[in-house]
């Protein structure tokens, strides 16, 4: 009896272990705090986990697996599976997925700029592009225009943005240097001091973020209708992670895109824009707008110098820079 049951416990140890063997985590490297920026992982982490009865899970980690401009090179070497990141902090990096940071593209809503940028994404250029780094482009983090929040006198005319020091990446960085700004890169995570300290005057961020990174608390002014353009940040997988689940986790993954990503979209929609207006009162943060010949001039400005710019600099690269960019403005131009 004593040996009948010493097999019966052996079995079912050994069916444990082997249940937890069959199990796969992925660690997922995002930065911040959980916001509207994130809910397409948190969703997609809830829909794998349904799918796959809890044996497919994704580790959601705030800032604790790696700096998030460090996380291209955290997917690069295999440190965890999955991780968010933003173009315009390394265009070095990802030069091609950039074209979706050019300003003043005109891309009309969340939905079509996901619709664009998967289109991009899936382009052999650009998954060429971010095979170097062993990662596979997974979904999109569409984000509506960005505008300035700032400290200080408020800009009435673009002249007044001569000589302002302006956080503001990529293209919107680019833009604002067109009108005589004085733009700087940083992380969304450092610009609330640099903001506190006087290292920059104004910070160009979505909604979310202004929100988020706490630019409301002592900002003076914010531009409603600047519009500039807004930055690209993919959600990335380590390609060797991707290549060893099963089929049935790769279908719980792949099948799982569209709803977080409606999912997202929705929620900023609906939760995110329905909180920023009353913030804005609630602070007593002056609302700029800009006459549409201001606008006019500044999109005169920036945006065909900028484009060609950039379609010079990556041709020169090997990229099929001006295919992307006539993809982009193409699918734009017919509202794809």
């Amino acid at each position: 009896m004593n040996k009948f049951l010493g097999r019966v416990a052996v079995a079912a140890l050994a069916t444990a272990f082997a249940t937890e063997a069959m199990a796969t985590e992925w660690n997922v490297s995002l930065w911040g705090k959980r916001r509207a920026f994130t809910e397409h992982v948190e969703k997609l982490a809830e829909l794998i986990s349904e799918k796959t009865g809890g044996e497919f899970t994704l580790n959601i980690s705030y800032g604790g697996l790696s700096n998030e401009r460090e996380n291209l090179d955290g997917i690069s070497i295999g440190a965890f599976e999955m991780a968010q990141f933003c173009a315009g902090y390394h265009a070095d990096k990802n030069p091609s997925i950039t074209v979706m940071e050019l300003p003043f593209l005109g891309i009309s809503d969340l939905a079509q700029e996901n619709r664009i940028s998967m289109a991009v994404y899936e382009h052999p250029a650009v998954k060429e592009d971010l095979a170097r780094w062993n990662a596979t482009l997974l979904m999109p983090t569409p984000l509506p225009q960005y505008n300035l929040i700032g400290v200080g006198d408020a800009p009435s005319t673009l002249a007044d943005f001569e000589g302002m020091s302006v956080r503001a990446t990529g293209g919107i960085g680019a833009a604002m240097e067109a009108v005589g700004a004085v733009p700087t890169s940083m992380s969304a995570t450092e610009v609330r001091q640099a903001m506190d300290s006087g290292v920059v005057k104004a910070v160009s961020f979505a909604p979310h973020a202004h929100m988020s990174f706490g630019t409301t608390e002592n900002a003076k002014w914010w531009t409603s209708n600047l519009n500039p353009g807004t930055v690209n940040c993919p959600v990335v997988v380590n390609t060797d992670a991707l290549d060893a689940l099963s089929d049935s986790e790769r279908e719980a993954l792949m099948g799982s895109v569209d709803e977080a990503m409606q999912y997202y979209i929705d929620f900023y929609e609906n939760e995110t824009m329905a909180k920023w207006g009353p913030l804005l009162e609630e602070k007593g943060i002056e609302t700029i707008a800009f006459s549409d010949e201001q606008l006019a001039a500044f999109k005169e400005k920036a945006a065909a110098p900028a484009a060609k710019a950039w379609i010079e600099e990556n041709s020169a690269k090997g990229l099929p820079a001006q295919e992307l960019y006539d993809l982009v403005t193409g699918m734009v131009a017919d509202g794809s």
